[in-house]
């Protein structure tokens, strides 16, 4: 480790020039590393290599910044010291090696298909049925994927890593509401603002409250590019942890890679809307499967890495938003109480029933964008303690 402080190399017997022997060096000021393992003695304990270490340090806000004053140019050669002298309670050190990448199992890629053949039955079911047939086909079908999204959600690249902190933060109501506005909400608006609507929803295409099943039906098959591309960011993430030197090269190189996901992700879903609005006979909206599709995206996979909080205030932000477009509608009705309803009529007019929920989850996706780019750019966020799944 070098010359220890002091600037003394000679035996411990050696003396001064007077004949006193020279002071025993302070230990907590000469070893300012030791005093920083004692505060991180868990974390260094547990380590498997110097990276978990390097994350763990910058997730309590050490900075190369930081490093420096501990005499190391950044946090990751901070790390390998600390690691280094963990290790010493042995009698001989491991050797640190690049942590294995897991690389993809049949079992959840085939997993992540279910969804969208389970909407794809369910929607069929409807269509040739009628009646109680049809509510009882309806309400099975749409039991049998939630339970298959829920598995996607716990199992496979779509589930809370090993190194993530989960919080009590939950988006699934908000996740079911905006699901539910993007196969009913649009029709409904529009008959709010043309005075209806005269019934309810019948479940058909062509009744007083049409069902748009082309948006649930492409984000249901959108689950397995979704997966696929959550996959692809933790593999490429991980090889940078392992090849990055500081912690600015590190975020430098992935944020790019999150750039990609992102966009290889809307290319999946912009693939998939024409395809199912073409198979079901309904007009195709991208501006709205889109949104939604990066706002639900971009939701989970910050949950993936642990950020919870961020994802289920920017959902419940969404899902109230578009609550009111129809509830203001209605309140305008009441006397003396038009003005409630006049912004949302504004931009019916203007850019179509569709108008509103492309303009509420456009805005919370960038607002979950950059967000995604401040955290999913640390080493702390990609640093997995379990096994691969």
């Amino acid at each position: 480790m070098g010359e220890a402080p002091g600037g003394s190399s000679g035996a411990l017997g050696d003396v001064a020039a007077d004949g006193r022997r020279p002071a025993a060096p302070r230990r907590g000021a000469a070893d300012p590393v030791k005093a920083l393992m004692h505060r991180h003695r868990e974390l260094c304990e547990r380590a498997v290599d110097p990276l978990e270490i390097a994350a763990g340090l910058e997730a309590h806000g050490v900075t190369d910044r930081t490093a420096a004053r501990f005499r190391h140019r950044d946090v990751f050669s901070l790390a390998e010291e600390m690691y280094a002298r963990v290790s010493r309670d042995g009698d001989a050190p491991p050797l640190t090696t690049a942590t294995p990448v897991p690389g993809p199992r049949l079992d959840w890629a085939l997993l992540t298909l279910l969804p969208g053949v389970l909407c794809a039955a369910t929607i069929t079911g409807v269509r040739l049925t009628e009646g109680r047939t049809c509510l009882l086909v309806a309400a099975g079908g749409l039991l049998a994927m939630a339970l298959a999204l829920r598995v996607v959600m716990r199992r496979g690249p779509l589930s809370p890593h090993g190194g993530a902190h989960p919080g009590p933060h939950r988006t699934g109501a908000w996740t079911c509401w905006l699901l539910g506005y993007a196969a009913l909400g649009d029709s409904l608006l529009r008959a709010a603002v043309a005075g209806g609507p005269d019934g309810p929803p019948d479940g058909t295409t062509g009744g007083p409250w049409p069902v748009a099943a082309a948006p649930l039906l492409t984000l249901a098959l959108a689950c397995a590019p979704a997966a696929w591309s959550a996959h692809l960011l933790a593999v490429r993430a991980r090889r940078r942890l392992n090849t990055s030197r500081g912690l600015e090269e590190f975020a430098a190189s992935v944020q790019p890679l999150l750039l990609g996901t992102c966009a290889l992700f809307l290319c999946a879903l912009a693939a998939l809307a024409p395809l199912c609005a073409t198979v079901l006979g309904e007009p195709v909206d991208y501006g709205n499967i889109l949104t939604l599709g990066a706002l639900l995206f971009l939701a989970r996979l910050l949950a993936v890495h642990g950020f919870t909080q961020g994802p289920a205030v920017v959902l419940a932000a969404a899902g109230t938003a578009e609550a009111l477009a129809p509830a203001t509608v209605f309140a305008g009705r009441l006397p003396g109480c038009g003005f409630l309803a006049t912004p949302v009529e504004t931009l019916v007019a203007a850019r179509g029933p569709a108008g509103v929920p492309s303009l509420v989850c456009g805005a919370a996706a960038l607002t979950l964008f950059f967000h995604a780019t401040r955290t999913l750019t640390r080493a702390s966020a990609h640093v997995r303690t379990d096994q691969p799944c």
